[in-house]
């Protein structure tokens, strides 16, 4: 389970083998081995033996900001795997193998899009005929992305112009299908200028933070990234990466407001925008938690949403330093002892 520190003021310390979270006079215990990650969301106070057995049981602590933006995160200092991995994300940067790694990525978030809008076309039949022209535009991304050849730096320009145009294409559908309240212009990022941006911005942040893990448990460079251009601190692989998991977020928030499940009090002014109050907050997580815990079919194999991240954070490893193969044993091991973690 995911350990949610959302109370303000709240105290979290070491039990005997449990996590204690006490406020004021409230207090409850969660042993270490059913968790596999903590979230603090807002002004809490934890102890350094609470930390260490946090570190010692492989469960890394995040902090999250008011915009669900991960702004720190406490893990073991062990690298992932073997550092061969870190030099094939940079030896391959300039090369084709580069782009087509890129490529993959952007292919795959436009068919997850796809597949997500047939999805909620074919529980409203009347919204089939609007849905269809918005998957088409998104398909059409798909199609000129595959024809992209060269390096990421010759096409990068063009790779971020057809998710540009692949995006509006995406949530002006997905707008069309909120009730009349909820729809929204776009995107809006720090702060949210409406109520379904401010729950996916949120969603985000907290699936941000997952696949960081994966890529450090991987032993990917987070750093390192492809479509994503280096900066001085900027996790650009995990921004890479990102896209392709982002629909698991989508659907949960989507439901969220078609199933009428949204109250006024999930949400706070803030300047210039919108944001989420610590109801909001707690209803958000809820979803997204019980959305990460479906099983799904993974390459072959049940899994659930959760683990996919971690999954397929080894296959990229693996396929950097062994092209043309799938998840190779030894990775399949390492997956399987981050889930039971």
């Amino acid at each position: 389970m995911q350990l949610v520190i959302n109370t303000y003021g709240s105290y979290l310390r070491k039990s005997g083998d449990c996590f204690l979270v006490k406020k004021d006079e409230k207090s409850f215990e969660v042993a270490a081995g059913k968790i596999n990650s903590i979230l603090i969301t807002t002004a809490a106070y934890i102890t350094t033996d609470a930390i260490k057995m946090a570190v010692d049981n492989n469960i890394d602590i995040v902090f999250l900001d008011a915009h669900g933006d991960p702004y720190g995160r406490v893990w073991h200092p062990k690298l992932g795997s073997t550092t061969l991995i870190r030099r094939r994300q940079l030896e391959i940067y300039d090369g084709t193998e580069g782009l087509n790694l890129a490529k993959e990525w952007g292919i795959k978030k436009f068919e997850n899009q796809m597949a997500l809008l047939n999805r909620l076309k074919k529980a409203r039949p009347e919204k089939g005929g609007g849905l269809d022209g918005y998957i088409q535009e998104i398909e059409r991304s798909r199609d000129d992305m595959k024809q992209l050849r060269g390096t990421i730096d010759f096409r990068r320009q063009e790779m971020l112009g057809l998710e540009g145009m692949a995006s509006r294409a995406y949530f002006g559908a997905i707008s069309s299908i909120m009730p009349e309240r909820y729809r929204f212009p776009g995107r809006s990022r720090s702060p949210a200028k409406d109520e379904f941006n401010a729950m996916l911005n949120y969603g985000y942040g907290v699936l941000y933070s997952l696949v960081e893990k994966g890529c450090i448990i991987a032993g990917l460079d987070p750093y390192v990234g492809f479509l994503h251009t280096d900066s001085y601190n900027k996790k650009s692989l995990v921004f890479d990466i990102i896209e392709i998991f982002r629909t698991y977020i989508d659907e949960a928030v989507v439901h969220l407001f078609t199933r009428r499940m949204i109250k006024d009090e999930f949400f706070e002014p803030l300047e210039q925008g919108v944001g989420l109050s610590k109801e909001g907050k707690a209803a958000l997580i809820e979803a997204v938690n019980g959305a990460l815990e479906e099983p799904i079919s993974y390459r072959g194999r049940n899994v659930k949403v959760r683990n996919t991240i971690t999954m397929e954070c080894h296959r990229i490893a693996n396929s950097l330093i062994r092209p043309g193969t799938e998840l190779a044993e030894d990775f399949d091991v390492n997956v399987l002892d981050a889930e039971e973690e």
